[in-house]
């Protein structure tokens, strides 16, 4: 009889344990969390100023949500197949191990099938609610995102970031040219600015998260090359996005103001920068310094974007 109960009894453990590792069921927070939001809203906020900019007060509104939707849509894509192909690396990291595919919350090909509808759909958008230029720089960037970054560079070489940065650099053209529909030196400006924003913006998390990165193998620049090399290379995109971001003045296409808040903007992250090389390497400051430093290059974007849009000069 002692033995029948302690069957059951660990019967009724092992079940109970089966029960707390049984993923729960999906939700629709989970499909929207897997896309990303914050990297979609940031990038919205970029289309949008390039539709803007390019609109120069006249405004096509069903022009600019058929763009504003379908760019959410390819970018959706790209950040849901960035998952689905970082899922053997997200789970040996602290900051991704508990996303729903990590988890087992959705499953891989439920991921898979997920991220390549929203870039049909988006593209198709783009293609039919915009034009053929709005919807090959939107494949651009999807490939450039999907496969050149996050399939190859990301698990192979140490300039991952500063490649794939091409990807994050597109969203603020086809808001361009979907109004102006061609490619000019204000979209190249436009691109500029935002690929030269992203590798430090992206290293200053990497410091932050160096174990993180190191534990899951990632050839990211500070695990490879060191955090001091890092920050000299950040200093390399930081000091020429001033010049670069201040451009749109010299074009004619924006106001004093704005050239103003650039340079205030972009002199104060290269003094925010610098301060990294007074910090020792590995301590609790330089931690510090790496989390306020990422904390500004998205407070950077989102000010100057807005500034670009309110100060955008009318034809």
């Amino acid at each position: 009889m002692d033995n029948q109960m302690s069957y059951a009894r660990s019967v009724e453990s092992a079940e109970a344990a089966a029960e707390q590792t049984k993923p729960r069921p999906a939700t629709i927070k989970d499909f929207i969390h897997i896309a990303k939001p914050g990297i979609l809203f940031s990038n919205s906020i970029t289309t949008f100023a390039g539709f803007w900019l390019a609109s120069q007060g006249t405004i096509d509104w069903m022009l600019m949500l058929f763009t504003l939707l379908g760019t959410v849509l390819v970018m959706a894509s790209g950040c849901v197949l960035n998952n689905y192909l970082d899922r053997d690396m997200d789970i040996k990291m602290s900051r991704t191990r508990e996303r729903a595919l990590p988890t087992g919350v959705l499953s891989p090909s439920t991921v898979l099938i997920y991220g390549i509808l929203l870039g049909v759909a988006g593209l198709a958008l783009l293609g039919l609610g915009v034009h053929t230029l709005a919807a090959l720089l939107g494949l651009l960037g999807l490939f450039f995102y999907v496969w050149v970054y996050t399939a190859w560079l990301k698990r192979t070489s140490v300039w991952s970031t500063a490649i794939g940065g091409v990807s994050g650099a597109i969203p603020p053209v086809i808001g361009y040219c979907a109004v102006h529909g061609s490619i000019d030196v204000n979209a190249w400006i436009l691109f500029a600015i935002m690929y030269l924003w992203q590798p430090p913006h992206f290293w200053a998390l990497g410091i932050r998260r160096l174990d993180d990165y190191r534990n899951a193998g990632y050839p990211l620049l500070p695990v490879v090359q060191g955090v001091p090399t890092t920050k000299i290379s950040m200093m390399r995109y930081v000091v020429p996005l001033v010049p670069v971001s201040m451009l749109l003045y010299f074009t004619g296409s924006v106001g004093p103001v704005y050239l103003f808040v650039s340079a205030v903007l972009g002199l104060y992250w290269i003094y925010l920068t610098i301060q990294g090389f007074r910090v020792e390497t590995g301590s609790e400051a330089e931690e510090r310094w790496a989390k306020k430093n990422f904390l500004f290059s998205v407070n950077y974007l989102t000010i100057l974007f807005l500034v670009m849009v309110l100060t955008t000069i009318t034809k």
